[in-house]
């Protein structure tokens, strides 16, 4: 029976568990960057009175948002996984518990779950990290914008990424991502209050 490395090597060597992986990776990282760049700019907005808050509230919203894309992949795979083992039963005539391919759907299943938790919590806690310097480096204004500068910077590597993947011109990728954070930050600028 193969190890646990060598099952774990197998199973990343197949593009489609990759692929999934990155997609959930991506869009859970990209709606955790954004959710944290709207938490910097409205926490400065309405007047947070230092940086420990703002992280506070910043963590809040990353437990939330792994939680979420764990939780919901899990179970997304789950259920995805068992029809599709239930067709190749069907097809194969065969019951497929405990067998290598159920061991592979199940590994698949926590490797994608583990991606898309990954994202958001990368998202919120790079556009957070200034306000842990704040009234030392930095002043809540000042913070507020180095972490939007973050935040569109990490948008603009998973744009940029996936160009590169697609075979699009990775810069052209990475601005039309990075733009996402700069028009979130500027709602959050003409919002009311």
């Amino acid at each position: 029976m193969p190890s646990t490395y060598q099952r774990l090597l197998r199973l990343l060597g197949k593009e489609d568990v990759r692929s999934i992986a990155r997609r959930y990776f991506i869009s859970n990282g990209f709606d955790g960057t954004l959710t944290s760049i709207g938490v910097v700019v409205g926490a400065v907005l309405t007047g947070v009175p230092d940086g420990i808050t703002v992280v506070k509230i910043g963590l809040g919203a990353a437990v939330g948002l792994t939680t979420s894309a764990v939780w919901s992949v899990w179970e997304i795979e789950r259920a995805e996984t068992s029809a599709e083992r239930r067709r190749i039963e069907r097809a194969m005539l065969t019951d497929l518990d405990d067998t290598r391919i159920q061991r592979e759907q199940r590994g698949a299943r926590l490797f994608h779950a583990v991606a898309s938790g990954l994202g958001p919590l990368i998202g919120v806690l790079v556009p957070l990290s200034p306000f842990l310097f704040e009234g030392t480096v930095f002043s809540m204004a000042e913070a507020a914008v180095v972490g939007v500068a973050l935040g569109v910077g990490v948008l603009s590597t998973f744009g940029a990424y996936m160009g590169s993947i697609s075979g699009h011109r990775w810069y052209v990728s990475a601005a039309r991502m990075g733009v996402a954070g700069l028009v979130v930050a500027a709602i959050n600028l003409l919002l009311p209050g």
